[in-house]
């Protein structure tokens, strides 16, 4: 059970001390095996010491956190002390609490137990409490989230409340908690856009170059081993080999992509609650994640390439105050979805779908030239390379033709996805190369402009017109667009912050209207 407030210092659940005794083990188990191998190859009379100091070391080590921690609520405040040498104290006034995460391992489930972590939207500064009875948790949550509240409210109303007597406080109600308002949870349809999110793929690669690394060290894989494989299939047709391997290669993907997607977002569920985002999902290890709204300041939509044929998005939110700034809040989902969710955590219909202005030729061909010199510098390597080995020059060629026909094909990509708007108070910016890009940000978060001019794009009038902000990545990119259309675009969006320093340029000519709509 969770302290009440007043109440002395209280320790996490005794049953973390059967949690962190196993994780150190795990932790100490590759340096014990070691100095064990070690020692085996010498003298072992010390066997007998060092044996029982590598077991019961660990066990007395993870039974420290849970003898030196303890926690409590006040009023005003939660308290966290720890440490044993070196005593630490954390604090967190209730209304400054932003976030309060929950998380629980495969450990942690088994043993009935999940990790809080509270954020105060101080950069990455957050109070953890490694091991609440998953009951006591939910309730501490409840309870910062819920104090909160009623802290800014009472800090609200202390502006305008006069008392005659300064001995006699007023405290105001608490306000009865609002029911939670469900916005999206896991549909198992949308497992069909699991193989088109590359997002895993990462994980494959990375698995197949440690496989290789100690492929030569296998005792059923060598040198010989590897000629024999390779006669065998050099038997069989070219044209059946490359199929085999293909259709293999995409089985393997298909399992990977769908045992991922049902591992991260098993039990899915995005509700609005105690005015904020509250997000669950996991299967074997459990994820409670929580966005205070009112540090929520835009969102934004991916389309990947490959998503975007069978008409799939994500959605993540732009915040202040949280971990990465960037915190995705629906899985690989089709994109009304994404589009209706977005919406409603704006609470504004139109941003995420609206037309947006279009950069004009210019920019096409700032577009197609940078991705064609890109192009042309791997043609360049691989010409040097070419040159050194001698190799045949008709592969060149060909590689190279592949590539400009490639680069030609992300730069026109490139321009499509550029554009920007002002829906209201929002700030809109498109971009991206073959991930489409859609970018929704609230002028009230914009702190400040930069505007960049390359040598080329003083050249032909074009400029990079940043957004800086404190959410998400804290800047948003409206790329290769006019300096007049730029300027103009600043100054409407936050009316005198841009304009009195860079100088108003001319007002864009009406002549052409240049929009495209990018749903």
């Amino acid at each position: 059970m969770i302290p009440e407030p007043g109440e002395g210092y209280v320790r996490l659940s005794p049953r973390k001390l059967l949690l962190d005794p196993v994780k150190a083990v795990g932790q100490a188990i590759v340096p014990l095996v070691i100095a064990l191998v070690g020692i085996s190859r010498s003298d072992t009379q010390f066997w007998p010491i060092i044996i029982p100091l590598a077991i019961i070391g660990p066990l007395l080590l993870g039974a420290l956190p849970w003898l030196t921690t303890h926690y409590r609520l006040t009023a005003t405040q939660i308290q966290v002390r720890s440490g044993v040498l070196n005593k630490t104290t954390s604090t967190a006034p209730l209304d400054r609490v932003r976030s309060v995460d929950l998380e629980a391992s495969l450990m942690h489930r088994i043993l009935g137990l999940q990790k809080v972590q509270i954020g105060t939207g101080v950069d990455d500064d957050r109070i953890t409490l490694d091991a609440l009875a998953a009951p006591d948790a939910q309730a501490l949550r409840t309870t910062l989230l819920t104090r909160r509240a009623v802290a800014e409210q009472a800090a609200g109303r202390s502006d305008d409340l006069v008392t005659e007597r300064s001995d006699e406080p007023v405290a105001p109600p608490p306000p009865a908690p609002a029911p939670a308002l469900p916005l999206a949870q896991i549909d198992w349809s949308w497992l069909r856009f699991a193989p088109f999110s590359l997002g895993r793929l990462v994980l494959v690669l990375g698995g197949l170059g440690v496989l290789s690394q100690f492929a030569d060290d296998l005792p059923i894989w060598n040198e010989e081993t590897a000629t024999s494989v390779w006669q065998w299939l050099t038997q069989f047709a070219v044209a059946a080999i490359a199929l085999v391997l293909s259709v293999g290669a995409l089985v393997l993907w298909l399992v990977v992509s769908v045992a991922g997607y049902v591992l991260q977002w098993w039990g899915f569920r995005l509700v609005r609650e105690h005015g904020s985002l509250h997000l669950t999902s996991g299967l074997v290890t459990t994820r409670s994640i929580t966005v205070e709204e009112a540090k929520v300041r835009g969102v934004e939509i991916t389309e990947p390439v490959l998503m975007r044929l069978v008409g799939g998005a994500e959605l993540s939110t732009l915040a202040t105050g949280v971990e990465d700034g960037v915190t995705q809040v629906l899985p690989p989902c089709p994109r009304d979805v994404a589009v209706a969710v977005g919406e409603a955590v704006l609470d504004r219909h139109g941003p995420l779908v609206e037309p947006l202005v279009e950069h004009g030729p210019k920019a096409r061909r700032r577009a197609w030239f940078r991705q064609l010199r890109n192009a042309l510098d791997v043609i360049v390597l691989l010409a040097v390379g070419w040159w050194w080995f001698d190799l045949t020059w008709w592969w060149l060629a060909a590689v190279g033709v592949a590539l400009l026909v490639l680069a030609a094909a992300a730069g026109e990509a490139t321009y499509r996805h550029l554009g920007h708007a002002l829906s209201g108070d929002h700030l809109v910016a498109g971009g991206g190369t073959f991930a489409r890009i859609r970018t929704v940000l609230e002028t009230e978060g914009i702190i400040g402009w930069v505007v960049s001019q390359s040598w080329w794009q003083r050249r032909i009038g074009l400029a990079d017109l940043t957004a800086t902000t404190a959410a998400g990545t804290e800047r948003v990119l409206v790329r290769d667009v006019r300096l007049d259309v730029a300027v103009a675009l600043a100054d409407r969006a936050t009316p005198g912050l841009l304009s009195d320093f860079v100088g108003r340029a001319p007002t864009p000519q009406p002549a052409r209207s240049h929009a495209r709509n990018s749903a």
